[in-house]
């Protein structure tokens, strides 16, 4: 399988059946050299980067806003939000969209890579250590063999501050 396909990542998203009782399931991707996940329950879709509409006077992390079949969603670059750097935007950018609270945001991430399944025994606490990202936004580490992939909690990633943000993205844009 092409870790980068968009037709075959979609086609792994199943209903969840065939998780295990002490088993997750994430799907991987990359901000800049490094590989994260999410609880691939609240990915929603997996779309190509393409046409956002910015909104004047939104934080810089806030890339716009995405027509989804009729729902306008707000698009988040993680790459800035987490302090990777000058984000490029190429053939691999990808937009995650996630249901986060039964609200569709999506983020931007440099690619894709896989749909993993990781056992509560997989999965360590994230180490006390001085990074850009609050500890609060994390689920931990999860590790096969010699591979770390830093587990995001989507939940508490966007603050109810930030939510607020996005929340006057949406009513300038209606």
């Amino acid at each position: 399988m092409n870790p980068h396909s968009e037709e075959n990542l979609v086609s792994n998203f199943g209903d969840g059946d065939d998780v295990g009782a002490d088993g997750k399931e994430f799907l991987t991707f990359m901000l800049g050299s490094e590989e994260y996940g999410v609880e691939i329950l609240k990915v929603q879709e997996i779309r190509r980067y393409d046409h956002i509409t910015r909104v004047p006077g939104a934080p810089e992390f806030i890339k716009g806003l995405s027509n989804l079949r009729g729902l306008i969603v707000p698009i988040v670059d993680l790459r800035i939000k987490f302090l990777l750097g000058i984000p490029t935007y190429d053939l691999l950018t990808t937009v995650i969209i996630l249901n986060i609270n039964n609200r569709l945001v999506g983020i931007v991430v440099s690619s894709v890579s896989d749909v993993i399944t990781l056992a509560a025994r997989q999965i360590q606490s994230f180490p006390n250590c001085s990074i850009n990202l609050k500890p609060e936004y994390l689920i931990g580490l999860g590790s096969i063999g010699e591979r770390m992939i830093i587990l995001v909690n989507v939940d508490r990633l966007m603050t109810s501050s930030e939510m607020e943000l996005m929340d006057q993205v949406d009513e300038t844009s209606g």
